[in-house]
């Protein structure tokens, strides 16, 4: 395997470490159960809106979402897709449904109401972290982190603020088409922004460093 095949494997494996971490933060505040993440109210609202169709699951819904998303952004700007935004799209609800099995019998959501916050704050981070990991491997991001990249970069604003700006978007239609709101929903929309602006550089020099060792 030469050098350029060996950077593009491990980017790839950052990837999924990144995601894997990612939806581990997801896992846990969907089991404190005091509201979504800004992105599955939306999803949350349209499973609702078109529940009436057996065929559809939550999980059918965000990837269906995601492929749009992506879609759109092959318009807008196809160099932002990578094989990793593909890999998000089909791997972030197998890896939410693979810790689901294993933490739901913690039961979470029967704690007192503080622990059940501390969990959810914590899942933000968690979320935060990992999502950061992903857009720094530069092997892909998930389409719907992409929604905020890409705008951060064409405004020139920054990421943080962008997007805090866009979940508020995804809970503001997914709300008014059903999807669950609480103050979870207000705490990941106001934390996972500000936390990943501080590790995006942070998670940048350790991803950077380590494809330097593979290429000496």
């Amino acid at each position: 395997m030469d050098r350029s095949s060996r950077e593009w494997l491990i980017r790839v494996i950052i990837l999924m470490v990144g995601l894997t971490i990612a939806h581990l933060g997801v896992t846990l505040f969907l089991l404190a159960e005091l509201g979504s993440d800004p992105f599955n109210v939306l999803i949350q609202g349209l499973y609702r809106t078109f529940s009436g169709f057996s065929f559809l699951t939550h999980g059918r819904v965000h990837i269906a979402v995601s492929l749009l998303i992506i879609l759109v952004l092959l318009i807008v700007d196809r160099h932002y897709i990578k094989i990793g935004t593909v890999l998000c799209m089909i791997c972030g609800g197998p890896i939410i449904d693979f810790f689901t099995l294993y933490l739901t019998p913690i039961a979470i959501q029967n704690w007192p109401f503080p622990g059940r916050l501390a969990v959810l704050a914590l899942g933000c981070v968690i979320l935060a972290y990992g999502m950061t990991i992903v857009i720094k491997s530069d092997a892909g991001t998930g389409p719907n982190d992409l929604v905020a990249i890409v705008i951060s970069d064409k405004t020139r604003k920054p990421f943080s603020i962008i997007r805090i700006a866009v979940d508020l978007c995804f809970v503001l239609a997914g709300w008014l088409l059903g999807g669950i709101f609480g103050i979870g929903t207000i705490v990941c929309a106001g934390l996972v922004g500000p936390v990943a602006g501080v590790f995006l550089p942070v998670n940048e020099r350790i991803i950077n460093s380590i494809i330097e060792r593979i290429q000496r």
